[in-house]
């Protein structure tokens, strides 16, 4: 009777040591559940092109994307800001290094860059903006500014003669300022003046670069000197310096165009239009495949009229002024290069 009773108990204590135990594993895998999580959380990061946050234009719409990432998806994110071009090497190399799942770079002059810094990390995804790369783990993201640039030189035209417009005079002259020269800028002038010979092939365009993409005292000066040739609508792809052409327009009272993102609410009824190019909506995509893995290797994604990736504002300050037939034409001229009737040139691929 009492082996047996001993017996018993060595049982009951063994049960109640597994038992422990088990709970004591259950607990520990409870607690280790956050920490493999926070661990897994993918991170992505932006660098910036030249001019940085707050050109109201290429770099903080591309911001505006960032912070949808960290809102909508949950990621991790972060935007590093280099002085000059040359600090592309130190930051992407920071960047792969610190573990950041996607980096991604709004500056096209990154671009050997990328080439020399990519294959040492091949488990770390990388997007460029604007010029392609061929490396198994970068993205190419293009955009077809022409096409865009090509429906805002037709509805400049279409608006710099009509005499019952008072920010336009008698000439048939369109203005066109550009940041830097480049393959990347001179793509927005030659669909900016195809689409105005389009409408009037005696349109006149005159056009200049300010050799900077952060001085806006420069893009004014340009602008009026433009103006005082009879130009009445400036477009102007020329980041923080094209703030500067708008604010020549507004002292003009005549018409700047706006560039990358909706730009028309700077100087409202004085900026004609805006060529949206989302850069907003690549940077999410992006990191969206990140997120989904269905983020392809050595891929270009292509953004145009088509996907929407490039095209006018909404115009909200200055639709009012404008004949409705102007924007059936404009949107007929749309329809004609999404359906490939028309083919804007594309000098970066010549």
């Amino acid at each position: 009777m009492k082996k047996t009773l001993r017996l018993t108990a060595v049982l009951m204590c063994m049960v109640l040591l597994v038992a422990s135990l088990a709970a004591c594993s259950k607990t520990q895998q409870t607690q280790a559940t956050p920490t493999e999580s926070q661990e897994e959380k993918l991170k992505v990061a932006m660098v910036c092109s030249m001019g940085g946050l707050g050109d109201r234009s290429y770099n903080d719409s591309g911001y505006v994307g960032l912070q949808k990432v960290e809102k909508e998806l949950g990621l991790e994110v972060k935007v590093v800001e280099p002085k000059d071009v040359s600090e592309g090497e130190k930051y992407l190399t920071e960047l792969a290094q610190a573990g950041y799942n996607l980096v991604m770079t709004l500056e096209y002059g990154h671009a050997d860059i990328l080439k020399k810094v990519a294959p040492q990390f091949p488990e770390t995804r990388f997007a460029i903006f604007n010029i392609e790369v061929d490396e198994p783990n970068v993205t190419s993201v293009v955009f077809k500014e022409h096409e865009g640039s090509y429906l805002a030189g037709a509805l400049a035209a279409l608006v710099t003669k009509d005499a019952n417009i008072k920010e336009t005079n008698p000439e048939k002259v369109l203005g066109f300022i550009g940041g830097i020269q480049s393959p990347g800028i001179d793509k927005f002038l030659v669909g900016f003046e195809e689409g105005a010979k389009y409408i009037d092939k005696d349109t006149k365009v005159i056009s200049g670069y300010a050799n900077s993409f952060g001085d806006p005292a420069k893009g004014k000066e340009m602008a009026l000197v433009q103006m005082e040739q009879g130009a009445d609508i400036v477009y102007q792809v020329a980041g923080g310096t094209g703030e500067g052409v708008i604010n020549a327009a507004k002292d003009k009272g005549c018409f700047a165009i706006g560039v990358d993102s909706d730009q028309d609410y700077i100087a409202p009824g004085n900026v004609l239009t805006s060529m949206m190019k989302r850069v907003d909506v690549a940077v999410f995509e992006l990191s969206k495949q990140l997120k989904d893995g269905s983020i392809k290797n050595s891929n270009t994604m292509i953004l145009g009229l088509k996907e929407d990736g490039v095209g006018l504002s909404p115009m909200e300050y200055t639709k009012d002024l404008i004949p409705k037939e102007y924007f059936d034409q404009v949107e007929q001229l749309k329809k004609a290069i999404v359906d490939g009737e028309i083919k804007v040139t594309d000098i970066t691929q010549n």
